[in-house]
Formats: structure tokens, C-alpha cells, sequence
């Protein structure tokens, strides 16, 4: 089709799968929003709730734990439970990223902007 125009037909296929590549980027970013994951520490005691992109987005802690002795246990338990769950954002976001990577045929490994 671009015969003779050396470099250009390349440039255009290029083009175009950047092109593709950005607009499945910003499906993926809204995906990642909607997507939840949850940690938890304490046998389930105390569970933190984030998008796949980390924001936390909830809390729940059994009443149990309540006990003003407890509370420097209640605090750990908080933070390991947030921890947790944005780890498990993060693994997520990268699972998803890896997932547009391979589809549009991108290298393994390959880190694209946004993440």
C-alpha cells in the first residue's frame, strides 16, 4: 500500500497500535477503578478494601477487638490489613497491564506509562 515510502508504512502501523495501545490504556484505568481487592490480617478481624489502582475504599473491623488494651494490636492489625490490600491492587494492576501488553502484542516485561 506505502510502497516506495520506505520507513512510512512502518510509522503508520506504529501509529496505529500506539493509538490502539492509549485507548486501551484508558479502558484498563477505568477497569482498574471498578475492580476491588481486600486484604485482611487478624484471621479476617480487620479487612481493608481498594480499587485495583489502591485507593482505599473501606474498612471493616469486627467489634470484637475493641478493647482499650488491644489498641496498639487494633492499629497493627489496620495497617497490615491495608498493606495487604494494596499489594494485592498492585499485583492486580499489573496483571491487567500484562494482559493489554499480550494482546496488543507487546515484549513481556515491557513498563508502560500510567502504572
Amino acid at each position: 500500500m506505502l510502497k516506495g515510502l520506505g520507513g512510512l508504512g512502518d510509522m503508520a502501523g506504529m501509529m496505529k497500535k500506539a493509538q490502539e495501545m492509549q485507548t486501551r490504556m484508558a479502558e484498563m484505568q477505568e477497569e482498574l477503578e471498578r475492580i476491588e481487592v481486600v486484604g485482611e490480617s487478624g484471621a479476617g478481624l480487620v479487612k481493608a478494601t481498594c480499587s485495583a489502582r489502591g485507593e482505599l475504599r473501606g474498612l471493616d473491623i469486627d467489634p470484637s477487638i475493641f478493647q482499650p488494651s488491644e489498641k496498639e494490636v487494633v492499629e497493627d492489625l489496620i495497617l497490615a490489613a491495608i498493606k495487604e490490600a494494596q499489594q494485592k491492587a498492585q499485583r492486580r494492576s499489573q496483571e491487567e497491564m500484562e494482559k493489554i501488553s499480550s494482546e496488543l502484542g507487546l515484549p513481556a516485561g515491557l513498563n508502560l506509562p500510567g502504572m
